[in-house]
């Protein structure tokens, strides 16, 4: 049974596509149980087609499982309509992608102020709540410019401050480094760093060796399972 300090809890999922005629196209996932505890960083690694990008898709709630209970910090998501299932996903997760998808017309904290604008916080709020994530994340010195303004670096600190604007449970990155070169990729994974150590649930799914090594754990997927052979608990 999971803990009041489990933040995520998958059992048996499962994900399957399936073509036009119904027929199974590809088992993309074969009955996955993972417990996240509350503060863990976790790294999510495993080769092309393994199930990786499934695997995040559902923890993002971005897609929903074909059989299994995903539980999300309390909450039975697999349950949810779609309205509230894009409420406890605006809410719980905080998204960091490779491409950034910083929306160029606007300035930073223009982009950062997005997903409380989607949670009709006051405006007074959300500059407010914009400004500290600018400060944690070290662009202070940059509000009023465009992502163009910006290197690849400051944009991904951007993208971190974005995902980390509406203070959710757990902050999910998909290959963060992986647009950035090595040094960059360095300080960026030094900012997951810090933000693991004042207790955020970190879980980045990453082909690269050198950032699961900075996680606690890592998990293996292998052809849609979990890879016991491989797994680090």
């Amino acid at each position: 049974m999971p803990t009041e300090d489990t933040v995520v809890k998958l059992s048996k999922i499962e994900r399957v596509y399936y073509k036009p005629d119904g027929s199974v196209l590809v088992e993309a996932l074969g009955g996955i149980d993972l417990e996240i505890p509350r503060g863990q960083s976790i790294a999510i690694m495993g080769a092309s087609g393994s199930g990786k990008s499934t695997l995040m898709n559902i923890l993002g709630c971005l897609d929903r499982p074909t059989a299994g209970e995903y539980t999300l910090d309390g909450s039975a998501v697999g349950q949810l309509d779609d309205h509230s299932l894009s409420s406890i996903r605006g809410r719980e997760i905080g998204f960091v992608f490779q491409s950034f998808n910083l929306i160029p017309q606007l300035t930073i904290e223009e982009n950062i102020e997005v997903p409380l604008y989607y949670q009709k916080v006051h405006p007074a709020q959300r500059r407010e709540r914009t400004l500290e994530m600018l400060e944690l994340v070290g662009l202070s010195n940059r509000v009023g410019h465009k992502p163009s303004e910006l290197s690849g670096g400051q944009q991904q600190r951007a993208a971190i401050a974005r995902a980390l604007v509406t203070n959710p449970s757990i902050l999910l990155a998909d290959e963060p480094t992986g647009n950035l070169d090595s040094q960059t990729g360095r300080d960026v994974l030094a900012l997951f760093d810090a933000l693991h150590d004042d207790g955020l649930t970190t879980i980045l799914v990453t082909h690269d060796a050198e950032v699961g090594k900075r996680c606690q754990r890592v998990l293996y997927l292998k052809d849609g399972f979990i890879d016991t052979d491989r797994y680090n608990q």
